[in-house]
């Protein structure tokens, strides 16, 4: 443990210098991805396999968060008390298009020693690069729109503090991350991880408590033609679909698996990638598992009782402790909805600070540059919130997941190109059957988030 906490110097040049693939760059060097956590962590030469992988294990359960996110909680909720255990099919497809895209992101980042921020800045011209930062830094103060009013809904739920104060308290994250980090970047992965499994926890006690079909819950994996048929089913399941992937997610992903000292050879590269990949794929599991606890107890509680208009989190909050017979189902639900918004602010702080030095390779300093990115998110919200109330802030929550809607492709698209690339990746660049499932994903991915805007402006 003691080797893998070991902290040592930054050093301010990436490993891509070292690379032979750097032909299919503008730049043969960059800068460090998150300098003050760059190559910070150990990773023992000797030892058992499993000893290894735990070296790297972190990364993927800070990119997880975004997958449970408070602004994904209203879909899966709708979803639930409105059809019942059928979209629970859709949930899983969406988290298996998520292993693929960041498992490539982490790829990026371990081979070519750039975040995506860096390679679309060493690939695209200086008006899309900006182009791509503008819309980026849009996308992240919507993500951490959502995070905040999350965060803000819960303190009001569980302690009667006014949304409005419980926004602005919600700042003080700032001072967690810069306080851990001294510490060492192992510590904010052991504060996102403690925080994701008290949200499991709480919702493996609500999972018991309301005692759903399991027959159902298994039949829900199952994708269904209905889903296709029934119009108001499709616009959900495309709205799970849609706002799963985090476009910040990607860019995060790049860089904080350069966090770990692996060797810069085509072996220490390759294990990189291959433990990087579990890291990703098993933390998003936990996502997976949470996304479904929401939309089957939603399913096992409301649906079943024929209370299919539940869709907004203070209602499921008000109706679990009388439907269920206990208050401590909504209590948990309060505190899973609590650190959720807690641990996604965490991330998305992380992630603005990243696009913002990859793309216009401008460094500030990391407190400021996190405060930057907290008040872009919370002005809006304090605004709406003194002026419209609580309703205003559910409408603000929606608004923010379409934006993330309208981002994800500048994101996406870049990533499964230059991961497609061979002079950038070189020997590592994607197989044919990866490329396929890539574009595959991206294509899909764009398509129903074109149509999930088209529904919500015209349709």
């Amino acid at each position: 443990m003691k080797e893998d906490l070991a902290i040592s110097k930054p050093q301010l040049t990436s490993a891509a210098s070292e690379s032979p693939n750097n032909t299919g760059w503008k730049r043969e060097r960059v800068s460090a991805s998150l300098p003050e956590a760059f190559r910070s962590v150990k990773i023992p030469k000797t030892g058992s396999t499993f000893r290894k992988f735990l070296a790297f294990a972190g990364p993927g359960y800070m990119v997880a968060v975004g997958y449970m996110d408070p602004g994904n909680w209203a879909t899966s909720l709708a979803g639930g008390s409105q059809f019942g255990y059928t979209l629970l099919s859709v949930i899983m497809i969406s988290n298996l298009m998520a292993i693929v895209l960041q498992a490539l992101s982490g790829k990026l980042g371990i081979v070519t020693g750039r975040d995506l921020a860096q390679a679309c800045r060493d690939h695209y011209s200086n008006p899309v690069n900006f182009m791509l930062w503008i819309f980026c830094e849009i996308a992240i103060a919507a993500c951490d729109l959502a995070e905040v009013i999350g965060a803000a809904i819960a303190l009001n739920l569980l302690f009667g503090i006014p949304i409005l104060y419980g926004v602005i308290l919600t700042s003080l994250d700032v001072l967690i991350i810069l306080f851990l980090q001294k510490k060492g970047f192992r510590y904010v992965e052991s504060l996102v991880i403690a925080l994701i499994a008290t949200i499991a926890l709480c919702f493996a006690f609500e999972l018991i408590w309301s005692t759903p079909n399991m027959g159902d819950v298994m039949r829900g994996f199952i994708p269904s033609t209905e889903i296709i048929k029934n119009p108001e089913m499709l616009y959900i399941a495309i709205g799970i679909l849609g706002a799963t992937v985090m476009p910040h997610n990607l860019y995060l992903h790049s860089s904080i698996v350069q966090t770990r000292e692996f060797e810069q050879t085509a072996l220490g590269k390759r294990q990189a990638i291959r433990f990087s990949t579990w890291d990703s794929t098993i933390a998003l599991f936990f996502a997976l598992f949470i996304n479904a606890a929401i939309l089957i107890i939603a399913a096992a509680v409301f649906h079943t009782a024929g209370r299919t208009d539940v869709a907004e989190i203070q209602q499921a909050y008000h109706l679990l402790a009388p439907m269920l017979g206990t208050s401590f189902a909504a209590i948990l639900f309060g505190v899973a909805l609590l650190a959720s918004g807690q641990n996604s602010t965490l991330t998305g702080t992380l992630a603005g600070q990243i696009v913002m030095e990859g793309f216009l390779n401008i460094r500030l300093a990391p407190w400021l540059r996190r405060l930057i990115t907290r008040m872009i998110a919370i002005i809006p919200a304090v605004i709406v919130t003194a002026i419209y109330g609580e309703s205003g802030t559910m409408d603000l929550l929606i608004l923010s997941q379409v934006i993330l809607s309208l981002q994800l492709s500048f994101a996406v698209v870049p990533l499964v190109q230059f991961t497609s690339d061979k002079k950038k990746m070189g020997q590592f660049v994607n197989p044919m059957w990866l490329n396929i499932l890539a574009w595959f994903v991206a294509i899909v991915i764009m398509g129903l988030n074109l149509y999930l805007l088209y529904r919500t402006f015209w349709g």
